[in-house]
């Protein structure tokens, strides 16, 4: 289990413990965190789950597929070093205390 902090583009912070192997786009969806439209339903084919990884604990995280890397390509708002899918990410306790923030759009 890890907590996982989502900061909404307000600002607002939502704090979740989630299970090993949920993944950050579904805790999203089911906390209600403001930004994450899921259209695919974590299946890595619209980027509407796009957030940006505190940089700092990048290196906490597994390297993107391919798949993930093109998905990027598409997304509504920036992509930047630090973009991830979070249907991609899958909860470790290795990514306990992780914050990702909501881009301004995701479509």
């Amino acid at each position: 289990m890890a907590k996982i902090t989502y900061v909404e583009l307000n600002g607002t912070r939502k704090e979740f413990d989630l299970k090993n192997g949920t993944t950050l786009m579904h805790g999203a969806v089911v906390g209600g965190v403001k930004g994450i439209e899921a259209e695919c339903g974590g299946n890595c084919m619209c980027a509407t789950c796009h957030v940006y990884v505190e940089p700092s604990q990048l290196e906490w995280l597994p390297a993107k597929t391919d798949d993930e890397d093109a998905m990027l390509g598409s997304t509504a708002s920036p992509t930047k070093e630090n973009s991830r899918l979070s249907c991609q990410l899958k909860v470790t306790d290795a990514l306990d205390g992780l914050v990702v923030y909501m881009p301004e759009r995701q479509s």
